[in-house]
């Protein structure tokens, strides 16, 4: 690991012109140095308010100031270890969690290149600007994918596990952030690995475990939704597991949020091939008020481009084209808690906004698609058109999205979110 180093400050391109937009405002941009960013986390610390992000093309991260969000100020970059990715990050009470993991085939990297892989600890209380490495834990696998922190002493990590196929749930205690422990994992049992066990394809957690009160959300891919009582986090019970079928393509459940202050879930699918190749990526309203029985109550409608452009299907536009990454506001103070709109992005369709105060008749009222970008800065999509990865809206209401092949996008929802 390279030390922290200082970096310009300033955009150096201007932001891209939308191409899409409806309900919105571009109120900031930042170009990230060329170096698009993935994950999102932010925290308010002394009158400032400060976004960490894990970088998608470069093994790395980065703090930017976006106290004034018409100006982000990239304050800080460092290296992360060769051929690894470092795109998950989590902040919370001063900690920020990353993680790391071997990257996937066609993302650029050879697949038998060294990497590192597990879960890193910084303290971002002391200087917020300048993360100071307090401690790690491997899985002794591939590494971990979404994880879950929200302060305290446990990270709901999503890694994998001799003996299992894929990931599954592992938590650690970081009570002493120099030297985590595992403390408890679970697993479905189609992950067994064992001879004559035919498992299930993609039964893995994608994860995050989003932890709220003594109940963990799992979107545990073409497992569907799993549902864990971790009033003890040494013994994670189940409590109801819903199965959504083979719809969804490869990822199947990728997220489940939930809807603050009522009994509802987020949970989505995510687009993997592009064009037309996957079958139907869901994102569906499910009911939790008998968590032992979720029930699916309705869907978010699917996006259409606007009149004029030349396609009249995202699917014909090029790229992948469905649900990706919800907001996630899991009890942070800095982030915004909204209980009627849904903010997820959509890769070549961007961020799409969804009134969700009928949950069972939800309506599409923005949307935000910027231009295609003009400079390729990775291997993907191979058509080199927009791709909208993460979303995350602070506290004040100012929502920040990252992309494949641009930079920092800060967007505004003047009719207000709520």
């Amino acid at each position: 690991m390279t030390e922290a180093g200082q970096q310009p400050t300033g955009s150096v391109t201007p932001a891209p012109e939308p191409l899409e937009c409806r309900g919105f405002e571009l109120v900031g941009y930042h170009d990230l140095g060329g170096h698009p960013g993935f994950k999102l986390a932010v925290q308010q610390r002394e009158g400032r308010w400060l976004l960490y992000l894990g970088h998608l093309w470069r093994s790395g991260w980065s703090v930017l100031d976006v106290t004034d969000p018409t100006e982000p100020r990239l304050v800080r970059s460092w290296a992360g270890p060769g051929h690894t990715w470092t795109i998950q990050v989590q902040v919370a009470e001063g900690r920020l969690v990353t993680g790391l993991e071997k990257p996937g085939p066609g993302w650029g990297v050879p697949a038998d290149a060294p990497y590192e892989e597990g879960v890193l600890v910084w303290d971002v209380a002391t200087d917020p600007t300048d993360p100071r490495l307090l401690g790690g834990w491997r899985t002794g696998m591939t590494g971990t994918h979404r994880n879950f922190y929200a302060g305290g002493r446990y990270v709901y990590a999503a890694g994998g596990k001799a003996g299992h196929l894929g990931n599954l749930l592992r938590i650690l205690d970081i009570e002493d952030p120099s030297a985590p422990r595992e403390v408890a994992s679970w697993a479905v049992p189609e992950q067994v690995d064992s001879p004559g066990h035919p498992g299930l394809s993609q039964a893995y957690l994608h994860g995050p475990a989003y932890v709220q009160a003594d109940r963990a959300f799992l979107a545990y891919g073409r497992a569907g939704l799993v549902v864990l009582d971790v009033h003890d986090v040494h013994t994670p019970r189940l409590v109801s597991r819903l199965s959504f079928g083979d719809l969804g393509g490869k990822v199947g459940t990728h997220s489940a949020v939930p809807v603050p202050g009522r009994d509802l879930l987020v949970v989505n699918s995510e687009a993997i091939e592009e064009g037309d190749r996957d079958p139907l990526n869901y994102a569906f309203l499910v009911d939790i008020s008998d968590d032992a029985h979720p029930r699916v109550i309705s869907s978010l409608p699917v996006p259409r481009p606007q009149p004029g452009l030349p396609y009249r299907s995202y699917y014909d536009k090029g790229g992948r084209f469905g649900p990706h990454n919800q907001h996630h506001p899991q009890g942070n103070p800095a982030h915004l808690a909204p209980h009627d709109h849904v903010l997820m992005t959509y890769f070549n369709a961007g961020l799409r906004l969804f009134d969700i105060t009928d949950a069972r008749e939800p309506v599409e009222v923005g949307c935000f698609v910027p231009a295609d970008p003009s400079e390729r800065r990775g291997t993907l999509p191979t058509t080199l058109v927009t791709q909208l990865e993460d979303v995350l809206v602070d506290a004040r209401g100012y929502i920040y999205c990252t992309d494949k092949n641009h930079g920092l996008f800060v967007l505004r929802y003047p009719d207000g979110l709520r």
